[in-house]
């Protein structure tokens, strides 16, 4: 979940740092990828086997109250395969339109059509649509019952717009102060490549304000005016998307709300939630990053 909330889209922070950098939906989710199954591999499932075995958590009474007491629930929930195609749907259509833009001309009508669908708003609207219609209407249920659910789960989308353009405000503050310059000048003197520079700016304003989101967004912000004025190509530019993701999600602390989520919803201490999803959460930003880095050396 980690992972999937850095690096692929169409979360909101790599959206928002896709948009501020112009990158290719379909390259940030490439390289997300590329990134996310090792980072996954090395955080989720060695790391996790290994804190586990040190420490042992209950399951939360909030849980064990909500669990099912046997196997009637279960029966009307929706196939893996449903889901798994309505996660996937957005994907591959938004792949799809980077891969036909690569290998197709320009005027062919198959990059006109999968133009279309493939974009970001229309492939996440088809989502959305397939969902009402498979997990609504096929169940039985009412037009009237699909309208109240869909509002009642537009209702968490408030506090991420609220997130996501506090970032932007925070990254156009520090640019109007100077700030960005100062880091402009200080990038240029440094030598370093625009990959690791990107990781570095993500990560400090993450540890400093603990969101990840806003550190993506206000890195993005601060990166963008040397993207414009450089000459990298869309595959680079979806590596310091990522670069920049990974550089956000390290270390979350007391600061994250997610943090607090992870920790609260799960029954753990404040010690339990730094030796598990603490370190966790900075494996896969190391990986990921390393990931990127290699990569990029090639583009």
């Amino acid at each position: 979940m980690g992972v999937a909330h850095a690096f692929i889209p169409p979360t909101p922070g790599p959206v928002a740092v896709a948009a501020l950098l112009n990158a290719d939906l379909g390259w940030v989710i490439f390289f997300g990828i590329v990134a996310g199954i090792p980072a996954t591999a090395v955080g989720g499932i060695l790391y996790g086997k290994y804190i586990a075995n040190k420490m042992y958590i209950a399951i939360p009474e909030h849980m064990a109250r909500d669990m099912p007491s046997g196997d009637t629930e279960s029966k009307d929930l929706p196939s893996f395969a449903n889901v798994m195609t309505i996660i996937g749907l957005p994907i591959v259509l938004i792949l799809a339109n980077t891969v036909t833009a690569v290998m197709l001309p320009k005027e062919s009508l198959v990059v006109q059509w999968i133009g279309f669908i493939g974009h970001p708003f229309i492939a996440l609207l088809l989502a959305a649509l397939l969902a009402f219609y498979t997990l609504g209407t096929l169940r039985g249920y009412s037009r009237d019952d699909i309208q109240r659910i869909a509002t009642r789960s537009m209702e968490p989308v408030g506090l991420i717009i609220l997130v996501t353009g506090a970032g932007g405000v925070f990254g156009k503050v520090l640019i109007a102060t100077g700030v960005g310059a100062a880091l402009a000048d200080t990038m240029a003197a440094t030598g370093l490549p625009m990959v690791l520079l990107a990781y570095l700016i993500a990560l400090v304003v993450r540890l400093s304000q603990g969101s990840a989101t806003v550190a993506m967004v206000t890195a993005a912000g601060l990166i963008a005016p040397a993207i414009e004025a450089g000459s990298f190509s869309a595959p680079l530019v979806g590596c310091i998307t990522i670069a920049i993701a990974a550089g956000a999600t390290m270390a979350s602390h007391v600061n994250d709300s997610g943090f607090w989520l992870v920790c609260r919803y799960m029954g753990m201490t404040e010690k339990q939630t730094i030796q598990s999803w603490t370190v966790v959460s900075s494996i896969v930003g190391a990986v990921g990053m390393a990931v990127v880095l290699v990569i990029s050396m090639f583009l």
